[in-house]
């Protein structure tokens, strides 16, 4: 059997082996609905059914690493790529003082004209759709918000269209600033369909495909953009995260990352891990076959020990540094985390319902912090914000929810809300 998350539910009478492919990958937590893991559920199931499970990955998530630390896990490293080729020569790109062209630095354009030149192929990642992720005004400042999220609506040039990406309003570009009426509006920032004009204008006789949902609206629309990319040899990719892994392009011998600092400054504690791994499988795709590869990463932080670390090529000393963040702070793995997270359509009913919610939880098992704002207050028209639960174990944190769950329900404030109980939340939104 060859699933998705769900195939971890296929009864199977002689289930022998249980493998999980790219673990570290947040696709296999279940972020609507009933929150749950199928990674983890297939490891449950190995268990109870006493049958050995591969959590496979060539950047395992820090959970998976800190197991194998403990003797829980047993680690197997494959010493060299599955093609025998060497690994790709990472090299930073400092971008202070840098003359940029739509987001690419004269290093990484005289990198793309010689790979070129010698009938080889460009991946260029950028993890951001559309044109620009914002339009502000040239004059005061404002940016241009989406009505019903707390959040930057995106240019998209093409279709003349700004789009929220996170509910999928859309408008037309605004006849003049809103806060101050001025007509001086601009994007600000880029986003791969900027990208791909940028380099059409500087390579006007090179293939260029932009692999993103913009441009790719099914799979069989991704099948045939990678069997011509496959077929043809100098070439440019330019794509978002669709094209960070699972796919093998031999002629593809540089790689750049546009944008490396953009998981460096969030909110959200995990984020510095699904950097790493973005960039390591990203990096990945470079020189596969018997042509070497190299990976440019572009960067206004060039000190960052994350980047130093990684730019040596391997996965292992990073990941280990942020464990020991993690364990300094005292977050997972290093301690159980819940997310009770309300939203309604006015925010006094998410405070009171929240607030409520802190009274029922048992204070001797777990430490509470909030109610908080969620990263992003209001979405689709929904205000929103959530409770942190912390507790030093996963024993000690089902207890207080075993004791704290039932009265939830029961609370009046929470028929005017909707929430969720998210126990070991991987995206904090």
């Amino acid at each position: 059997i060859i699933g998705t998350r769900s195939a971890v539910f296929v009864p199977l009478p002689r289930l022998a082996m249980i493998v999980v492919d790219e673990e570290h990958d947040p696709s296999f937590k279940q972020q609507n609905g009933w929150h749950y893991s199928a990674r983890d559920l297939a490891i449950q199931r190995a268990r109870l059914e006493n049958i050995p499970i591969v959590l496979g990955s060539a950047t395992p998530s820090l959970e998976s690493l800190c197991n194998a630390q403990k003797g829980r896990y047993r680690h197997l490293q494959l010493r060299q790529r599955a093609t025998s080729a060497d690994l790709p020569v990472m090299t930073i790109v400092p971008l202070r003082r840098e003359n940029l062209q739509g987001g690419i630095s004269t290093t990484l354009l005289t990198a793309c004209k010689e790979t070129l030149e010698a009938g080889n192929q460009v991946l260029l990642f950028l993890n951001r759709r559309g044109y620009a992720p914002a339009v502000l005004c040239h004059d005061c400042g404002h940016v241009v918000q989406c009505p019903r999220c707390s959040a930057p609506m995106t240019w998209h040039r093409r279709q003349e269209r700004l789009r929220c990406h996170h509910c999928g309003h859309e408008s037309r570009w605004p006849q003049a600033c809103p806060a101050c009426h001025s007509t001086a509006l601009i994007t600000a920032g880029q986003g791969t369909e900027q990208l791909e004009e940028v380099l059409r204008q500087r390579f006007p006789q090179t293939p260029i495909w932009r692999i993103d949902r913009d441009a790719l609206h099914d799979r069989d629309a991704l099948a045939t953009a990678v069997a011509d990319i496959r077929q043809n040899r100098a070439a440019i990719l330019v794509g978002t995260q669709m094209l960070a892994k699972g796919h093998h392009f031999p002629a593809v011998t540089l790689v750049g990352i546009i944008n490396t600092d953009q998981g460096l400054f969030s909110a959200d504690f995990r984020a510095p891990e699904r950097l790493l791994q973005t960039v390591v499988q990203v990096a990945g795709r470079a020189g596969r076959e018997e042509r070497p590869g190299q990976v440019l990463l572009q960067t206004h932080l060039p000190e960052h020990p994350l980047l130093q670390s990684l730019s040596r090529g391997d996965y292992r000393p990073p990941a280990e540094a942020l464990l020991n963040e993690r364990q300094a702070a005292g977050l997972p793995p290093f301690a159980a985390l819940t997310l009770l997270r309300a939203e309604a359509h006015q925010r006094h009913r998410v405070d009171t319902f929240l607030s409520a919610a802190c009274q029922c939880v048992p204070p001797a098992l777990v430490e509470i912090s909030g109610p908080l704002p969620s990263l992003m207050e209001r979405r689709a028209g929904f205000e929103r914000a959530e409770l942190w639960i912390q507790a030093p174990n996963r024993t000690q944190m089902q207890k207080a929810l075993n004791l704290w769950l039932p009265q939830l329900g029961g609370l009046s404030s929470a028929r005017h809300v909707r929430w969720t109980l998210d126990v070991d939340p991987l995206l904090i939104t």
